[in-house]
């Protein structure tokens, strides 16, 4: 009967690792307070970005899709553009991200991203495309936008939606509460992040 038992728990054992290999790599979500994920993720100029290599900086990650309606109402008002300009002239480097994968929305060539920038005057320090999702699944990113702050010694400190109207309306900006812009005067200021995690909105990533 001993016998029989220990064979059996052997064999769920075995059945648990099986599964678990079958599912591939397995993602700790990353927490507020703690060291951001590392990645290694080409822009498309064919650089290789790390977060690494970023130490002493602070950098915004921002997750995005050209084809979903709510990054279409930050970008169509502007609102993303001038939020990019005031970070980067306050000396953060800011790495628009795209994890659609290729035949998914959202997908773009180097060029196709380069032209989106340009049409649209946006600002990003770089837009890296992570076409494996390995970055975006690093960071649990589950919608477009859904935004990350890390500060200069790599830590993360806040994640979560930019603002508090999850619509897809612009009107909606006017006295929406950018989390984002509000993490960045915190910083400044020397003071906590008031509110470091919300609830992120928008189109999912399309890994």
């Amino acid at each position: 009967m001993m016998k029989t038992s220990r064979v059996s728990r052997g064999l769920v054992g075995l059945t648990t690792l099986v599964a678990t290999l079958s599912l591939g790599t397995v993602w700790a979500a990353p927490q507020v307070g703690q060291p951001a994920p590392d990645f290694q993720v080409v822009d498309t100029a064919g650089q290789t970005w790390t977060l690494a290599e970023l130490t002493g900086k602070k950098t915004i990650l921002e997750w995005t899709n050209h084809d979903c309606p709510f990054v279409i109402k930050h970008y169509d008002s502007g609102a993303m553009q001038a939020l990019q300009r005031d970070a980067t002239d306050a000396g953060y480097v800011w790495l628009s991200v795209i994890s659609s994968a290729p035949g998914q929305q959202g997908h773009v060539s180097p060029a196709m991203a380069d032209d989106l920038t340009e049409r649209r005057d946006a600002h990003p320090t770089a837009v890296l495309l992570d076409e494996s999702g390995a970055m975006g699944r690093a960071y649990d990113a589950k919608t477009t936008p859904h935004m990350y702050l890390i500060d200069e010694s790599g830590v993360l400190v806040y994640m979560g939606g930019i603002d508090d109207k999850p619509t897809t309306n612009q009107a909606d900006l006017e006295g929406a509460n950018n989390f984002v812009r509000a993490a960045m005067a915190d910083l400044a200021a020397g003071q906590p992040i008031a509110v470091p995690v919300t609830r992120p909105y928008g189109c999912s990533v399309k890994y």
